[in-house]
């Protein structure tokens, strides 16, 4: 029997503690080793991301709020304790053979000990808390879905953006070796007396400006990358590699753009229709604030007293009683009218906030839309330039070591290569960042991973 009490009371220690336990555990961060692709960086923000885990507070904050007034629904019992001694007994006048005559009544020591219980049976306050739980409750995991959205798109747009400054770094090494090769070249002529100095001093001039550039890239790198990590909810310390293919992004730089919109889809127009239910309800508080207040109560009260305090509470005198209270609110200066024509107007405003927030949806779909296919025209041609611009350059430079073109073609067609290349990831990753932005004005933005 001992030994199964011990292990009764273990095993209550581990079920008290395992919520704690869980509660308190940190999230572990990604391996430092690992590279993180889209999904993986979206996964730990929408783990990590304090704004989320705010908002999650949030909803179990109003979840107490919500059970604080429905308690009010339940038997509200009290049970009270008084003691008291009199040094004077007080007096009560009696009629004796009809003289009224005072005289000292009572003991000098009282005590009571009584437990007193309410139920209410209706009451607004309490009618209120019951007809705004579930739309309070909507509404704030209405929030907590539009920080989500939030989260995901901030993350996928500095994703793509730290990517860019990667590709574009990757052009300019790329440029600076051919730079270097051509430094070389005209250098080698130059010293062979084919060609005068401007051309080698020329491919200096391009080398310097591209490894300035370079280094502008790397620290761009940087910055954006703490941003990227400031937006996962990452410490600073811990290191982020990005992970990505090219042909995959190039196939999810495609969206139908054919897809009507819906107003409904999106979070904002959500919230302000659960909104208004909630001042539906405050609506309803005062249009029935006229109504009485109804409970039930019952009292049962032990009575002690004796005028020797060591033997007061030998003997009980027991009472007690039920009843009903009504509470019936007669005048009280033409506020609860003013009350209700306030929530009236306040009512009147939503609908006008969410006349404002369906147009305003349409404005932001059509400018995302607009963007999106701007940018993807701009896509499809900077592909084509960028094979043309490859071609070109190969042809140029085989005829400049043939001795059939000049060095400055070299550096035009080079030149061209190295925009074509830049503008090229830039259009691709610009069409991605506004595909976030057309998918989240459409309201179709997932925010499962």
């Amino acid at each position: 029997m001992k030994h199964m009490k011990r292990a009764l009371r273990l095993l209550l220690g581990l079920v008290w503690l395992v919520p704690v336990w869980a509660r308190a555990q940190p999230t572990a961060p990604p391996p430092s080793g690992n590279q993180l692709t889209l999904e993986q960086c979206l996964q730990y923000a929408l783990q990590n991301q304090p704004a989320l885990r705010q908002a999650r507070i949030d909803e179990e904050t109003n979840e107490a709020t919500i059970r604080i007034g429905l308690s009010g629904w339940l038997p509200q019992v009290n049970l009270n304790a008084t003691g008291q001694h009199y040094f004077q007994l007080p007096y009560s006048v009696i009629p004796i053979d009809g003289v009224n005559t005072p005289r000292q009544i009572g003991l000098r020591n009282t005590s009571t000990v009584g437990v007193g219980a309410t139920q209410a049976i209706y009451n607004n306050d309490v009618r209120l808390a019951l007809r705004t739980a579930r739309p309070s409750r909507q509404f704030y995991q209405q929030n907590t879905i539009g920080v989500r959205i939030d989260v995901v798109t901030d993350v996928s747009k500095a994703f793509y953006d730290v990517l860019l400054s990667q590709r574009q770094l990757d052009v300019l090494n790329e440029d600076i070796v051919r730079l270097q090769r051509s430094l070389q070249d005209a250098r080698a002529r130059y010293d062979a007396g084919i060609v005068d100095k401007t051309d080698f001093k020329q491919a200096e001039i391009l080398l310097n400006n591209s490894i300035v550039a370079r280094k502008q890239a790397i620290e761009a790198i940087k910055a954006k990358g703490a941003y990227l990590k400031e937006l996962m909810g990452l410490a600073g310390p811990q290191p982020l590699t990005l992970q990505y293919d090219t042909i995959r992004l190039m196939r999810e730089a495609v969206v139908d753009t054919a897809v009507a919109l819906d107003p409904t889809n999106r979070i904002e127009f959500q919230q302000l229709q659960t909104q208004k239910a909630l001042q539906s309800a405050q609506i309803s508080y005062y249009r029935w604030g006229f109504l009485p207040s109804v409970s039930a109560f019952g009292n049962y009260n032990a009575v002690f007293q004796n005028n020797n305090f060591g033997d007061l509470y030998s003997q009980r005198f027991p009472n007690s009683y039920a009843g009903l209270q009504l509470s019936l609110p007669i005048f009280q200066g033409t506020r609860r009218l003013q009350n209700l024509r306030r929530e009236r107007l306040t009512d009147q405003r939503i609908d006008q906030d969410i006349l404002a927030t369906r147009n305003r949806i349409n404005t932001e779909f059509e400018q995302a839309l607009s963007t999106y296919k701007g940018y993807y025209t701009d896509y499809l041609i900077g592909q084509r330039n960028l094979a043309l611009s490859k071609e070109v350059y190969s042809v140029v430079n085989l005829q400049y070591r043939e001795g059939i073109k000049t060095y400055l073609d070299v550096i035009i067609a080079q030149s061209t290569l190295r925009t074509a290349q830049l503008n090229y990831y830039s259009a691709l990753f610009q069409v991605l960042s506004s595909k976030v932005d057309l998918l989240r004005a459409q309201g179709n933005l997932p925010t499962s991973y």
